[in-house]
């Protein structure tokens, strides 16, 4: 039998391990084999304020984003970006499909096919919350085939024909406050 310390020491450390799992994989998606990929930016750190450069107030370009543990098994990448704080329901910033298989997504670039997003545009919005501080969602999925279809799919559009196609997924927050 164990000591009341020692469960107290493994509530904690799992605890940790599922807050780590959970804070890689995207809403609402479910992967067997556990969540591996790893997104990140340079230009913030997760759950941390998005600069002013990236948002309607700046110079409304995409960060650059790196990305780690892709499955070998790859053919594929997706990516959206979206604001589940707007006052309408989830606002969608980005939709992009098609991209390559690569390590890096570059500052202000356009990585593959571009999907309608909610400012009714084909390219990246950024974040430009109408009041107080918003969470934006880059959910970034490796799929087992290319998609192959036209550009100006919406997220819905894109979300069903990855359906049955997502290896594997990995999630980044970040904040924005108009200033």
């Amino acid at each position: 039998m164990q000591s009341p310390r020692d469960l107290f020491l493994i509530m904690v450390i799992l605890s940790f391990v599922l807050h780590l799992g959970a804070a890689r994989k995207p809403a609402g998606e479910e992967f067997p084999g556990g969540v591996k990929m790893i997104l990140t930016s340079s230009e913030f750190k997760a759950n941390g304020m998005i600069p002013k450069k990236f948002t309607c107030q700046g110079e409304d370009v995409n960060p650059a984003l790196a990305i780690e543990e892709i499955p070998p098994e790859a053919k594929s990448l997706a990516l959206i970006v979206d604001d589940p704080d707007a006052p309408v329901g989830t606002w969608v910033h980005w939709v992009v499909y098609d991209i390559a298989i690569v390590s890096k997504i570059d500052e202000n670039s356009v990585p593959g096919k571009q999907g309608t997003n909610d400012f009714r545009r084909k390219n990246y919005g950024g974040p430009c919350p109408p009041s107080g501080t918003h969470r934006y969602f880059f959910k970034l999925y490796a799929l087992d085939k290319k998609l192959d279809l036209k550009e100006g799919l919406s997220k819905a559009q894109l979300e069903g024909a990855m359906k049955g196609h997502i290896l594997d997924a990995g999630e980044l927050i970040g904040l924005y406050k108009k200033q």
